[in-house]
């Protein structure tokens, strides 16, 4: 049984990374899709968790993501495989591209078409911040609310460096945890 799930979880995941172009928040929503929607193995609110996570980590969040689904769905078997699977696909991509560089660099048809999937991956980054909009709201924790609505407007209005306000808030979320705890809610 955990064979097979390492199998599906490797194949899942080199997929994921071979055909996801503009970064870790593009797979993330495939991640979502694909271990919450698909094959229901985490449920919703637990891959919002795992995202938090792997966003205020340090390095790329589409190996960060792996890691953390990984671990849930696999233990540290699942860290090894999910992380082999996201590594490979672009490390053989890059790898050919930078032999064929120099080609690659004027080539009108490349250009046209990096600049055709910049847009895509424009909508597919708007589609993860709908998602993740939308489980916030349908929580209905005023808390959570505010804190995305500070969090929005530190970043797009007053320019705040992303990662202050991910500190801002993991901090945040430590003293409600906390506070949650000795209360004896959590």
């Amino acid at each position: 049984m955990k064979l097979k799930r390492l199998k599906k979880i490797f194949f899942s995941t080199l997929y994921l990374s071979a055909f996801t172009f503009g970064g870790g928040y593009v797979i993330v929503t495939l991640m979502k899709k694909k271990f919450v929607d698909d094959y229901g193995w985490i449920d919703e609110k637990e891959m919002l968790d795992l995202v938090a996570i792997a966003q205020s980590s340090p390095g790329a969040i589409a190996v960060n993501g792996a890691i953390v689904v990984g671990y849930k769905l696999a233990g540290f078997a699942g860290v090894i495989v999910s992380i082999i699977a996201t590594i490979l696909p672009p490390f053989v991509i890059i790898s050919v591209i930078s032999y064929f560089y120099v080609a690659f660099q004027s080539n009108i048809f490349v250009k046209l078409m990096l600049e055709g999937m910049q847009a895509g991956v424009g909508a597919v980054i708007a589609s993860v911040v709908y998602d993740m909009a939308v489980g916030i709201v349908k929580e209905k924790n005023r808390i959570s609310l505010v804190i995305m609505a500070l969090a929005f407007i530190a970043t797009y209005c007053f320019n705040v460096n992303v990662m202050y306000v991910v500190i801002s808030c993991a901090l945040f979320g430590t003293v409600q945890a906390l506070y949650q705890r000795k209360r004896g809610i959590l």
